[in-house]
């Protein structure tokens, strides 16, 4: 009995030897299980692969594709720590921002034209005399500009004194006799105020009881004479102008809108202009009027700006530069700079950095374009890294239209 006792202790512990010299044996000698690679492809997303590593021309070493990662790599391109330093590869982080849309266009700055006045006589003459012979002279409000002499104005001046001295001697005639002589009064002072004959003029007249053989004509503003077809001795018909003259407190600026643009412009919006007359000196208005035409050979609608013109500094026919500020009522989207954008003709991509040398062409969709930064609807996520500086692509076109050409493929083994 005791023998078989002793037998089967030293059965079970030959078994837990065994056990240990086993689990010893399989931890020393069971390699891990390497992974298979079944080819090498090309770095730059070439559809090259190798069974054997090699490099590329740019002495890129070929990358490793794994059993499981034939399909996972085909839009990405691995680059050495070192080459990404050497071809100055940039990236930025895609974040939230509010676009602010600014739209450019040219502009020139025009008189107010509600401020602009024509001086045209309603009856025929002739200039006696010139008293501001040249365009562009500023006038003052009341300034004598010149002296005309008319056959019919003197004719109505004596009519008028005529009968205002009728009225004055029949004071005691019959009333009937009285009124009709009133209204010949009333009927050519009127006609001389209708020639616009001004009140003082008329006072004047009424005072000395002398027909003037010329009548003065005065500016009706403070303004700049643009126009003076007027000639001294020359004849003129009713009607005729012979002078223009704005008055320039206040100016507008005529900027001409591309019409793919124009949705973006309201009237009360903010706008800067610059003119090369004075460089580095910005001046801020607001939109006053949009027109509702539209300019078939440019393409174009004229928007008009209003600006206060206190110093004289604008003049009618300068240039002008103009940025309209069109705020976004849209709430702040995921961008990336415009930098960041890679157009195929076919697809638009951009270029994320996945890790340590790795970056993946995803496919992305855009919207609005705003202050260097472009609006990204569809493809990439905030916070994602994205390369806006890859010059090493540009300069090898080839190799990246193979990486967008690649999108979606796998590639395989040669």
């Amino acid at each position: 009995m005791k023998r078989s006792v002793g037998w089967i202790l030293v059965l079970l512990v030959a078994v837990a030897l065994g056990y240990w010299a086993s689990a010893q044996k399989t931890e020393k000698t069971t390699p891990e299980t390497p992974r298979k690679i079944l080819y090498y492809r090309n770095p730059m997303g070439l559809p090259d692969t190798s069974l054997v590593p090699k490099k590329d021309a740019m002495d890129m070493d070929y990358i490793p594709v794994y059993e499981g990662e034939e399909n996972a790599m085909g839009n990405q391109i691995q680059i050495s720590v070192e080459k990404i330093q050497k071809l100055g590869v940039k990236t930025e982080v895609a974040a939230l921002r509010k676009l602010t849309q600014t739209v450019r266009a040219v502009g020139r700055i025009e008189p107010n034209e509600r401020r602009v006045y024509s001086i045209a006589p309603k009856f025929e003459g002739w200039v006696e005399k010139l008293h501001v012979n040249a365009v562009g002279d500023v006038v003052k409000l009341g300034q004598p500009l010149f002296e005309i002499y008319s056959p019919e104005l003197v004719s109505a001046q004596r009519e008028y004194l005529i009968a205002a001295n009728g009225v004055t001697a029949m004071q005691t005639a019959a009333s009937e006799a009285q009124n009709g002589m009133q209204t010949l009064a009333d009927s050519s002072l009127t006609r001389l105020q209708s020639w616009d004959i001004n009140d003082s003029e008329l006072q004047q007249l009424r005072k000395t009881g002398e027909v003037k053989r010329t009548l003065v004509y005065r500016s009706p503003v403070l303004g700049v004479v643009l126009e003076k077809p007027a000639v001294q001795g020359m004849r003129f018909m009713p009607g005729e102008m012979m002078y223009k003259i704005a008055d320039l407190s206040t100016v507008w600026i005529m900027a001409d809108v591309f019409e793919q643009d124009i949705g973006l412009i309201k009237v009360g919006q903010a706008a800067q202009v610059w003119l090369d007359a004075f460089p580095g000196r910005e001046f801020k208005t607001r939109v006053a009027y949009i027109y509702p035409t539209l300019n078939e050979q440019t393409r174009t609608i004229p928007v008009r700006l209003e600006m206060a013109n206190g110093e004289a500094l604008l003049r009618p026919g300068m240039y002008a530069q103009v940025e309209l500020l069109a705020a976004s009522d849209k709430a702040a989207t995921v961008t990336v700079p415009d930098s960041a954008v890679i157009h195929s003709g076919q697809r638009t991509l951009v270029l994320v950095e996945l890790g340590a040398g790795r970056y993946e062409a995803r496919e992305v969709k855009l919207g609005r374009h705003a202050d260097d930064y472009i609006e990204v609807t569809e493809g990439i996520s905030q916070d994602e890294k994205v390369v806006v500086s890859a010059n090493f692509l540009i300069d090898a076109e080839s190799n990246l239209k193979a990486v967008i050409g690649g999108l979606g493929s796998a590639h395989t083994g040669h």
